[in-house]
């Protein structure tokens, strides 16, 4: 069965290209381009991710994104958007997407960012009290990104505690450096793989009281989360 999926674009001439690019890899795509139905579009349609413009007429792909997290906190979120803001960046993970893209944008890209939403959905951990999982001796608090071992807990930043997700959710795989960076900070400059060895590090230090638990660097490649 293909991946459905619900496109929400004003622009109607980009709109045409985006969906028939998908279609032509597979997917089924249903396409909006008012705000205002695109939630009654969900609930009929129920697919499995969303890819939201957020400059919208009558609703804007924020306001949208809150309102699906009401009726599915699970199903994939992708925006895309010429707003460049860091607020913007910030308000759009704040509302539980996935995922942020920023126009232009190539279809390339696009797709390798559905499919790693997919994955990452489709490996998510097991959820054991509403937003926690266990790490080990570790109790990871998603909502509060808190990390809490007996009475001892660390407030994560947004970034470290989107890692340790991630790191989890593909955890005794091999995990790309490439597709780590393009998750956590959108794409995988320099400057940015600078910045993850410094996040692996300190994922490293917070995990050190189980001994069990190692995020293993492999040379050249990327990494193993192994419990």
């Amino acid at each position: 069965m293909a991946i459905k999926i619900l496109y929400v674009e004003d622009e109607l001439f980009l709109g045409k290209i985006v969906k028939e690019t998908l279609e032509t890899r597979g997917f089924d795509v249903i396409m909006e381009s008012d705000g205002a139905d695109v939630v009654r579009t969900f609930e009929d349609e129920q697919p499995d991710i969303c890819i939201l413009d957020v400059m919208l007429p009558n609703k804007s792909g924020f306001e949208i994104a809150e309102e699906i997290r009401k009726l599915n906190d699970d199903v994939p979120i992708i925006f895309l958007t010429a707003k460049t803001q860091t607020d913007d960046v910030v308000q759009g993970f704040k509302l539980g997407a996935n995922d942020y893209i920023r126009k232009p944008f190539s279809m390339e890209e696009l797709i390798v960012r559905i499919e790693n939403a997919l994955r990452v959905r489709k490996d998510d951990p097991i959820i054991l009290s509403g937003d926690t999982i266990h790490l080990g001796k570790y109790q990871f608090h998603l909502n509060k990104q808190v990390l809490s071992i007996g009475k001892e807990e660390r407030k994560l930043s947004y970034r470290e505690s989107e890692l340790l997700k991630y790191l989890y959710g593909q955890r005794d795989k091999v995990i790309d450096r490439r597709d780590l960076l393009n998750h956590i900070w959108g794409n995988d400059s320099f400057f940015n793989s600078r910045n993850l060895d410094v996040y692996i590090t300190k994922i490293r230090s917070y995990l050190k009281e189980d001994p069990s638990l190692e995020i293993i660097t492999i040379k050249g490649v990327g990494y193993r989360f192994v419990l």
